[in-house]
């Protein structure tokens, strides 16, 4: 294992997103903020209780959820694009690192820019609503692998795309509706049983599900389906991964 050639990747990666914490950081933490503010003051406070817990903390876990998807695929996609755009990529293929190595480090870096969100928007979200976290090992947990997990995802998509344009295709065409329809705001048990059924075949809910019982306790899905679900996915996002590097899809072209 090349530990110098991991520790190159990671520590470059950590760099620019000092360098940008305007945009990396607050710009995600101020908006979401806007989120807690209009739905669980404003809305909220007109709402009921869901399961027993008050709306505006019901929705935490689910925003929480909607920022570390969205900013795990655009760290892990655009770190691994901006080598290909540039042409630096032939370069890191030429040197002495193995796939896995150049994985660990581009999404390590990627995963742990997403956990340290994840942490500052539920620091922030204690300002404006009271929660608490009935199972702080589990939350963690799932925060670590959600992170991972679509950061991989991320990885892909930027070693797929071939412009600036396609990097935004999915997370703004697919996860993020994926995410708004998966629960974050509601309870999927709200829905009739038609769309309950229906609603189950989105990834998200098991994500959402997850991480919400770690917080509460109450889940829209048993929680063993939920960490299934998800390394399920993290199976197909490294296997994803292998095929792309191994037949140099867009890689060697």
């Amino acid at each position: 294992m090349n530990l110098h050639g991991i520790r190159a990747i990671y520590r470059f990666e950590m760099a620019r997103t000092f360098r940008t914490v305007m945009q990396s950081i607050a710009a995600p933490v101020l908006s979401t903020s806007l989120y807690f503010i209009v739905f669980g003051k404003a809305i909220g406070s007109r709402m009921g209780d869901i399961d027993s817990i008050s709306y505006g903390a019901y929705i935490i876990p689910g925003l929480v959820m909607l920022s570390l998807l969205n900013e795990s695929i655009s760290n892990a996609s655009f770190g691994i694009y901006m080598p290909k755009w540039a042409g630096t990529i032939y370069e890191l293929l030429s040197a002495p690192v193995s796939w896995v190595e150049v994985l660990i480090g581009y999404v390590g870096a990627a995963a742990t820019k997403s956990v340290m969100l994840g942490l500052l928007i539920l620091g922030t979200a204690r300002i404006f609503v009271p929660y608490e976290i009935a199972h702080p090992f589990w939350m963690v947990a799932f925060l670590l692998l959600t992170a991972v997990t679509f950061s991989l995802f991320g990885f892909i998509i930027g070693l797929w795309a071939d412009s600036f344009q396609k990097l935004q295709v999915v997370p703004m065409l697919i996860v993020t509706p994926l995410t708004f329809l998966g629960g974050a705001f509601y309870s999927i048990n709200m829905l009739p049983p038609l769309w309950q059924k229906i609603t189950l075949f989105n990834p998200v809910v098991y994500l959402i599900s997850g991480f919400r019982w770690s917080f509460y306790g109450v889940a829209d899905v048993h929680i063993a389906v939920s960490i299934g679900m998800t390394l399920a996915f993290l199976a197909i996002c490294l296997a994803g991964v292998r095929w792309i590097f191994k037949s140099g899809y867009k890689l060697r072209s």
